[in-house]
């Protein structure tokens, strides 16, 4: 394993805490069913529902290839509004593609013990690392990639994308998962609470501020979930999008995750810069049509 260089505001398990729940959600058998979903789409579509750390059942979307094999799987998240239905969008048509919806959040992984809104659902457990739900959430992607390679019975590499509430999630949980070889994360959350405690944001990332304000034990908690703490931890390529504007995830938290990933594997961190994040913009379709081309060419430069 790669060294990294361990800054003096990590906590000096943060790896070993990690690695344990890493370990614990492994022990998980996912039991992926399979279900009908009637979707016009390059792909033949399915919902999925599988089981993930703490026995929780989530839902989700799986996508397999029309003809032939499956190449490379695909892990794709989502932001803090959940997905309503898959979206194949940069996707080559030789992907197997696993469409996750994290615990607790719409429309398909709804649960009465989780808040329903962003703010609500960021707080869930946050008392403790063992109970905050980013954990059981990074759980759920390991989850979903051990249902992909069962579901297409085959060890195929792994690519994780996800934007958002998914880049801060996939930046936690790539570092401990060996059977992804690259990323892309667009606009990732919960990078440098250092520096996002601090700055003016909207949806979650205000939520756990004022949270923080008024309970200020929580930022030890904090400590563990930091996007850009796991990011410098990375051993993957990985295409990175930070918005030079954003009112939902400080900018300066999005290029702080950028920033560890170059630190830990150089070049391999690609960087796209977007006007803004989480709004509409003069040019943001041609920003998002240059960010679909990225991520399909991290996804079709992999190879089994």
């Amino acid at each position: 394993m790669v060294a990294h260089r361990r800054h003096s505001g990590d906590p000096e398990d943060f790896d070993a805490f990690w690695r344990r729940l890493a370990v614990e959600a492994s022990q998980v058998a996912p039991e992926p069913e399979l279900a009908p979903y009637p979707m016009e789409a390059s792909h033949e579509i399915h919902r999925v529902d599988l089981t993930s750390l703490g026995g929780m059942r989530i839902g989700g979307w799986v996508a397999l290839p029309k003809e032939g094999t499956p190449r490379v799987g695909v892990v794709c998240s989502h932001g803090y509004g959940g997905r309503e239905e898959p979206d194949l969008a940069g996707m080559p048509d030789d992907a197997a593609v696993i469409f996750p919806v994290a615990r607790g959040l719409p429309t398909v992984s709804l649960m009465p013990q989780y808040g329903r809104t962003a703010q609500a659902h960021v707080l869930e457990g946050i008392g403790s690392i063992h109970t905050y739900v980013l954990g059981g959430c990074a759980a759920d992607i390991w989850a979903s990639a051990t249902a992909l390679r069962e579901i297409i019975g085959a060890e195929v590499p792994l690519v994780f994308v996800g934007g958002s509430f998914g880049g801060g999630q996939g930046a936690l949980a790539l570092p401990w998962d060996d059977r992804f070889v690259a990323a892309a994360l667009r606009v990732p959350s919960f990078g440098q609470y250092d520096l996002r405690l601090k700055l003016e944001c909207t949806g979650s990332g205000a939520a756990v501020r004022e949270h923080v304000d008024a309970h200020p034990r929580a930022r030890e908690v904090l400590r563990y979930f930091d996007a850009a703490t796991a990011a410098s931890r990375l051993q993957i390529p990985t295409l990175i999008a930070c918005a030079l504007w954003d009112p939902s995830v400080p900018p300066a938290g999005q290029f702080a995750v950028h920033n560890a990933a170059r630190s830990a594997t150089g070049e391999a961190a690609q960087l796209q810069v977007l006007s803004a994040g989480h709004a509409e913009y003069p040019g943001d379709a041609q920003e998002h049509v240059v960010w679909l081309r990225g991520v399909r060419d991290v996804v079709t430069s992999v190879t089994g």
